[in-house]
This record gives structure tokens, C-alpha cells and sequence, in this order.
């Protein structure tokens, strides 16, 4: 660890061409570098648009290999270039009917930092993911990095403390969370506000729980019925939003995450000490009784 703990938040539109969208991320990369960022974040499944709102099995088209794929050789170019750590969310093709929602973690120096294949598979109305994508299997993980101890999650993963709590017992200074999530045009406008303020109250709950940092990275626009929310932001340890982009600009944010925070918010909230891990054992059950 050498580098301090900054943030960006590259927040853009999709696109059906991969090349327009890895211009959008590079560009953005490229920006938050130069602000003094030493982390950049994408938004999930980065390369194109939401394609999850039908099942269509030529979407498996859109699907590379991870880490011997051409993305993920860029990202580890591009880290190595602007010396920052670069979360990218990607469509891996394991093997023929075999794909995953997947983050690859670029160290600054441009090596391979690690993989997260995204573990809660969401099948909501917009939302087919579980078409597409098989539940990860390499489990709730932090990697050492250039800027310090970060752990992956994605997108639906969001909903489930117990995945950031995991993650965090990893020794995470930072959870970062590579998002798609927007508006339905079949829901009602009026609970728009109420559905955004309960996703990032969530992640919020998630940083105070665990006293670290908590960034969370959405896509902005229109994309069929879905207008995506933006509203990209970090919180703290004690839960306070440090910046939040807006809800349907491309832009980037740059956010500060002092690490000497963790340590000091645990101290007065020593919630791993006070956990009864005696009395969980019912957390791996389905269902009480």
C-alpha cells in the first residue's frame, strides 16, 4: 500500500457499440487521474447497455474471457499507465453456457489484483439476470491493493448485509459496488424517490455496520424501459454521503477516503467486537424455524 484512498466515480450512459462506452470509461478514467484519484470505478457491465431486460440468447454475444480477454488486458494497461487501481465490471465467458457478472481489480502497477464474480443473481420485471448469469462462486473477498484493502461487490448484492459483512471481515478498507439500477416506466413515478433513498440507505447502513468506506457506481440514461438513476456516491464509516453525483448527467467524482477514519469510527463504534457470533449460526438456514 503507497497510494492514498481516492475515489472516482465514472458515471456515463451505455451504448450498443463497446468501443463508444470504453472511450466513455477511459475518458473518465483519465479525468478522475488527473483530479488525484488512485481508484476509478466503473458502472456495471460497463462495455454496453443493461441487455438484461428480456432473455435473448444472442446477448451471449456480448461476452469475453476474464482475465485472458481483451478487456481486461486494457484495464491493466490503463492502470499501469495513470498508476491508479481500476475496478471494471464485465460479462465473462467462462465456457459455452457458462457466464458470470464479473469485476476484474487492476493494480496500479498493472497487474492482475483479482477477480469477483457477482454472487446474488437478481429476476425482477427488467431485471433477467439470472438468464444470463450463473452465481458466482469464488466468494466474498478484499484485495490488496496500491490504494489499500479493497473488497468487490455488484449491483443486487447491494440488498444483502451479510455479503458486505463478509467482505469487510476480509479486511476491506473500501466496498466498492459497480451498479445498473434505474426507474421502470410500469412502476409509479410517485415511489422514485423512495426506492433511491432506500438503495443508498442500504449501503449506507453497510458502512456504518462495518465502520469502512462504501462507493457504489450507477449508469445514467434511458435504455427501453429503464431510465437509470445515477446518483453514484460515498459514504463514510459513520454513514455520511461525501458526494453524490447527480441522476442523469455523465460525470465524475472525485472523493477523498482518509483511512485514519476507519480506525477512529470503530473505536467509538466497536460493532466487531459486540458481534455474538455464537448465536448466527442461524444465518446459513433458508428460513427460521
Amino acid at each position: 500500500m503507497s497510494l492514498p484512498l481516492r475515489v472516482a466515480l465514472c458515471q456515463h450512459a451505455g451504448h450498443e457499440d463497446p468501443e463508444i462506452c470504453w472511450k466513455r470509461f477511459e475518458s473518465q478514467a483519465r479525468e478522475g487521474a488527473r483530479a488525484g484519484a488512485t481508484v476509478l470505478v466503473s458502472q456495471e457491465l460497463f462495455l454496453g447497455p443493461y441487455f438484461c431486460q428480456g432473455q435473448d440468447p444472442r446477448e451471449f454475444e456480448r461476452a469475453e474471457a476474464v482475465p485472458d480477454g481483451p478487456t481486461t488486458g486494457r484495464l491493466l494497461r490503463l492502470a499501469r499507465e495513470l498508476g491508479c487501481v481500476i475496478v471494471g465490471s464485465l460479462f465473462e465467458k467462462r465456457a459455452t453456457g457458462l457466464y458470470h457478472n464479473t469485476a476484474v481489480v487492476a493494480d496500479a502497477d498493472g497487474t492482475l489484483a483479482g477477480l469477483y464474480r457477482k454472487m446474488h443473481i437478481p429476476q425482477d420485471p427488467g431485471f433477467d439476470e439470472k438468464f444470463y448469469f450463473t452465481p458466482g462462486d469464488l466468494g466474498f473477498q478484499a484485495f490488496d491493493t496500491a490504494a489499500g484493502r479493497i473488497g468487490v461487490l455488484i449491483c443486487w448484492d447491494q440488498w444483502f448485509p451479510e455479503a458486505a459483512r463478509l467482505t469487510a471481515m476480509q479486511g476491506a478498507d473500501l466496498i466498492v459496488y459497480p451498479t445498473a439500477i434505474g426507474w421502470d416506466d410500469l412502476e409509479n413515478p410517485d415511489i422514485r424517490p423512495v426506492q433511491y433513498d432506500a438503495w443508498q440507505t442500504s449501503m449506507r447502513a453497510h458502512a456504518i455496520a462495518n465502520g469502512i468506506y462504501v462507493a457504489a457506481v450507477n449508469r445514467v440514461g434511458r435504455e427501453g424501459r429503464l431510465e437509470f438513476w445515477g446518483g453514484s456516491f460515498v459514504a463514510e464509516p459513520e454513514g455520511r454521503v461525501l458526494e453524490q453525483s447527480s441522476h442523469g448527467a455523465e460525470e465524475v467524482r472525485v472523493v477523498d477516503c482518509p483511512r485514519d477514519r476507519i480506525g477512529k469510527t470503530r473505536h467509538l463504534w466497536p460493532f466487531f467486537r459486540d458481534r455474538r457470533i455464537d448465536v448466527f449460526q442461524g444465518l446459513a438456514e433458508r428460513w427460521g424455524a
